[in-house]
């Protein structure tokens, strides 16, 4: 159960750093600690994309509520949180918007040259992690909790997965059994990025009880949270 944090701040004269945590629990066992936070200044790029966008809303929950602006309003905590660490953020995109190649017509082809390009940002930087938010849906509202999803080509995005994985159960969905999942050519993005990367499906939005959850702004800020923990742990293993 997640309660509300004050926001910390830490300076140094030389290697400053500062972290802004959201949320924890138990009196604050999730926060991050000097210890955790690397000092180097030579930290990765973190590619952040906020799945579907514009035309494309990728599915919608029990309330009506399409995935896309749940996926942005993550990203946007997220990007916030990564930056006040010192990383260098990239998103796909910050607003509602496909980034189909401008003069592109018919959906199927917008849906192509969105991709294509998500890939291209996705590859730009060589020292890139790549995180790309989503929410699952399933016909049987029963299912619920997150899952981690990386390419089977990639063992740094194998690593990555576990990782988020682990944070949600500790920090977030104590309850969730899943497991990371490989994937191959059926996840473009995944399939075809070099650098360490993971799909997170947040959670259901066919399940009632998450999707309330997932629509909220206070745990789309959780789930923000967890998954910068998430990067924090993968770079200190």
């Amino acid at each position: 159960m997640f309660r509300r944090l004050q926001s910390i701040l830490y300076c140094a004269a030389i290697a400053a750093f500062a972290a802004l945590c959201w949320y924890g629990k138990n009196s604050g066992e999730a926060v991050m600690t000097a210890a955790k936070v690397k000092m180097s200044m030579e930290k990765p790029v973190i590619v952040l994309d906020a799945g579907h966008g514009g035309m494309d809303g990728g599915c919608v929950s029990v309330n009506e509520v399409p995935e896309k602006g749940i996926n942005l309003s993550i990203v946007e905590s997220l990007r916030d949180g990564l930056k006040i660490l010192g990383y260098d953020v990239v998103c796909t995109r910050e607003s509602d918007i496909s980034i189909y190649d401008e003069g592109t017509e018919g959906l199927s082809n917008q849906k192509k040259s969105d991709m294509k390009n998500r890939l291209e940002i996705f590859s730009r930087y060589s020292d890139g992690i790549s995180i790309s938010i989503h929410q699952n849906q399933f016909t049987d509202g029963k299912y619920s909790g997150a899952q981690m999803f990386y390419s089977e080509k990639n063992s740094e995005g194998e690593k990555l997965a576990g990782v988020m994985q682990k944070q949600f159960v500790s920090l977030l969905q104590p309850d969730n059994t899943r497991e990371t999942k490989p994937v191959g050519d059926e996840l473009y993005l995944l399939n075809n990025t070099e650098n360490p990367a993971v799909m997170i499906e947040c959670g259901f939005l066919s399940n009632p009880e998450e999707a309330a959850k997932l629509e909220s702004a206070d745990y789309q800020k959780q789930i923000a949270f967890t998954v910068l923990t998430g990067v924090v742990e993968y770079r200190t293993e």
